[in-house]
């Protein structure tokens, strides 16, 4: 007798709602399991996990945190091993990293700190370098973790998780700019990653995980220690002595697994505002709390001040303010951009002031005068800049692009100048000799011809 045979055109289960199971909690396909995403769909009993080292250590965890490392590239660390040298033995190093955590002799070195500048500051921000072999672990270990935090994340924290980026903060304060709360607190915690106290942090992360090596794995990326290349060292020394390196606070800016612990620390807060029926988004270390009063700002500040002296953290005293957005001209940053009231009294976005120097810091270095390179050659490299900075600010005031438009063909026309011998900046008479459809015709990206394409596209979408 002929068996049945089920019919190629049904599937025996539904591979999308499979697919959908992984993504609902952010967890990776080939390290979380559907039976450990039922756990912690379910919930475990005392809401901790046990033995998850040997989830860091498979083959298949440690094979996909190094692609993600290969493909995230960046410098080395204080070994001197490159994303290239790594590859040429990558299997080799792999196993050995294998062996290491398995048996818990695992040891991160110390991270490579690097100081860069801060658009429009003269101060330095420090940003530490962890190894490639370290930033693989971390990588794996944050794989294996992440889930696990992420389901009891609050809702409105935004910031380096899965899924969720800037974009979606910033239309959610707009949102709430436009509900009837336009009270906003602007806060700025002093040093965020480098205040965090470590026993506070390692508690939190205690409530959910309890397997020691995977425990101990953290505290060793919390303590690895940090060590300055040589021409900083001088730079170090002229540092005030509350900034000096303590062992005890802070998580390197710069490693894989720092972003997730920073959320951790602060996620009691998020639950705390929350439940206290305050509207705060935040994104990492940056946050605003959005009020219908003045008298509901002033509060939350207060609970804010409260809940940071006694995680052992710092508001910056001149960043951290109430503003009041009905005022004509009244403006709070978030993410790069400026909220503003205008004179008519609507809500416009600008272009942080140090955001826009960001850009503009970018640009002058391939826009000298003395520049030797063809003007297609300039054209094209400012082309790999301009594209992506308009995706993350088309939503500014179209007169603001007009005006970066107009500062990079002056850019352009100086440098035309130049090799006709002339002196001085592109004006005047420049802006017949180079009209901007010559620049047009060169394909440089328009920042204002590219928010008109974005508005006509989206009026073809409703109309159709």
């Amino acid at each position: 007798m002929n068996r049945e045979e089920p019919s190629a055109a049904v599937p025996a289960r539904d591979k999308q709602a499979e697919e959908d199971l992984w993504q609902r909690h952010k967890a990776e396909r080939g390290v979380w399991t559907e039976p450990m995403l039922a756990a912690l769909a379910r919930g475990l009993k005392g809401n901790k996990w046990f033995s998850l080292i040997d989830k860091v250590s498979t083959d298949r965890t440690l094979q996909l945190a190094w692609e993600k490392v290969r493909k995230n590239a960046g410098a080395c660390g204080v070994d001197g091993i490159t994303i290239g040298r790594f590859e040429q033995n990558s299997q080799s190093r792999l196993l050995a990293v294998k062996e290491h955590l398995n048996k818990g002799t695992y040891q991160p070195k110390p991270v490579k700190r690097v100081w860069i500048d801060k658009p429009g500051s003269a101060e330095k921000r420090p940003l530490g370098i962890p190894t490639v072999t370290d930033r693989v672990v971390q990588a794996a270990l944050r794989m294996v973790i992440e889930p696990i935090f992420e389901n009891r994340f609050a809702k409105h924290s935004y910031g380096f998780r899965p899924g969720r980026g800037c974009k979606d903060a910033l239309r959610r304060v707009e949102e709430l700019i436009k509900s009837g709360r336009p009270h906003v607190v602007e806060v700025d915690i002093k040093g965020y990653f480098d205040a965090i106290p470590h026993d506070r942090l390692m508690a939190l992360v205690r409530k959910h995980l309890a397997d020691g090596r995977v425990l101990g794995l953290i505290e060793g990326f919390l303590k690895q220690g940090v060590m300055e290349d040589a021409e900083l060292a001088k730079t170090m020394a002229d540092l005030p002595a509350d900034e000096s390196q303590d062992e005890s606070h802070g998580t390197p800016q710069g490693g894989v697994i720092s972003p997730l612990l920073a959320n951790i620390y602060l996620d009691p807060l998020d639950w705390l505002m929350a439940g206290l029926g305050f509207e705060m988004v935040r994104y990492a270390d940056d946050m605003v709390v959005l009020c219908r009063s003045q008298e509901e700002a002033e509060a939350a500040l207060e609970t804010l001040r409260d809940w940071m002296a006694g995680a052992g953290l710092t508001l910056h005293p001149d960043k951290t303010r109430t503003v009041d957005m009905t005022v004509a001209d009244s403006h709070f940053d978030f993410l790069g951009y400026r909220f503003k009231r205008s004179r008519r009294g609507g809500m416009i976005r600008l272009v942080r002031p140090k955001s826009l120097c960001k850009l503009r810091e970018s640009i002058k270095p391939r826009t000298r005068r003395n520049n030797g390179k063809s003007m297609e050659a300039i054209v094209a490299d400012l082309n790999r800049t301009l594209p992506g900075w308009f995706g993350y600010f088309q939503h500014v005031k179209a007169s603001q692009l007009g005006e970066i438009d107009g500062w990079i063909r002056m850019r352009l026309r100086s440098i035309l100048r130049k090799r006709r011998g002339l002196e001085g900046r592109g004006r005047g008479k420049d802006h017949q000799r180079w009209r901007n459809c010559y620049f047009k015709k060169l394909g440089l990206f328009c920042l204002l011809d590219a928010r008109e394409a974005e508005i006509a596209s989206l009026r073809n979408g409703v109309n159709c």
